[in-house]
Formats: C-alpha cells, sequence, structure tokens
C-alpha cells in the first residue's frame, strides 16, 4: 500500500472529529525522501486550530499504524484559504449570500451573488455588465457538473 492522496484521503475523512466536518482536498507531494502530505479541511461552521490539530494527530496515528514508525513524511492540516477554489457543495452553502466567480464546461465565466444552493447545483444572480449602463442582474440556476471553478470574490468595500 502507498502513500496516495486517495489512501490518506481515506483516513483523513475517518479522523474527522465532527459531523459537519469534511474533507476539501488532498495533495501528496511527489518527493521521495519526505512527501509532503496537504490535507486541506473544513466545515459548515468553519474548522479551527483544534480541529485541525485533532486530524492531524489521528492521521499520524493511522500513517504509523500502516506504515510504520520509519516513514519520513511532513502532513499539513489546514482549511482552504480564501483565494482556493470551492469544491464541495457544503463550502457553497457556508458561502450564499456573498459573491462569486465562476469558469464554466463552456469556457465562460459568470458572476454574481450566492443565493441558493440546492441539491444538483446553485441558484445565482448574475451581474450583467454592459459598457455605459448600470449593471443589471439575472437569476440563473447552475448545475454543479457545469462549474469548472467557483470562487469567492473579496470584496474591500
Amino acid at each position: 500500500m502507498a502513500l496516495t492522496a486517495q489512501t490518506i484521503k481515506a483516513m483523513a475523512e475517518e479522523s474527522l472529529p465532527e459531523n459537519d466536518l469534511f474533507i476539501v482536498d488532498v495533495a501528496v507531494s511527489d518527493t521521495a525522501v519526505r512527501p509532503k502530505i496537504t490535507v486541506l479541511a473544513d466545515g459548515e461552521q468553519g474548522i479551527t486550530i483544534d480541529q485541525c490539530a485533532t486530524i492531524s494527530r489521528r492521521i499520524n496515528a493511522k500513517i504509523t499504524e500502516q506504515f510504520g514508525e520509519e516513514l519520513a513524511y511532513v502532513l499539513e492540516v489546514s482549511s482552504p484559504g480564501v483565494d482556493f477554489p470551492l469544491t464541495q457543495p457544503q463550502q457553497f452553502k457556508r458561502n450564499v449570500g456573498r459573491n462569486l466567480k465562476l469558469k464554466l464546461q463552456d469556457g465562460t465565466e459568470k458572476t454574481g451573488k450566492l443565493e441558493e444552493v440546492t441539491e444538483t447545483g446553485i441558484n445565482l444572480n448574475e451581474e450583467i455588465k454592459q459598457k455605459g449602463k448600470k449593471a443589471t442582474y439575472v437569476p440563473v440556476q447552475i448545475p454543479f457538473g457545469e462549474i469548472v471553478k467557483a470562487n469567492v470574490v473579496i470584496s474591500f468595500k
């Protein structure tokens, strides 16, 4: 059994201390000497440093149990930063009311306010800009499968 992102993701999901937490992403570097394992976790109400530490301790214990104490690696457990794309439906739910920038399968981009998250996708109040005119807003439904990338638009107003 190798130290793969899939193996670590399974360990991480078993290591979540609360039911409202979820794994966003897992990466394992290719470095043979000391691979770096990065686990991004989040929660419906966010995630605390203590919760990240608990997940880290539990993953460490599972790695030691499966691979022995000789295995050298670096493990980092944190929450995704504001610049990290939204990938899980739970992340979209946490950002209702915020502005998103979406890149869709067909290559188009949409920007607008996230109004609602449904079982199959999101409802966005899309901002339509026309030169010389005030922006208008149009409600659109976008299935999760059409979203290639979704980022929260940070506003400093």
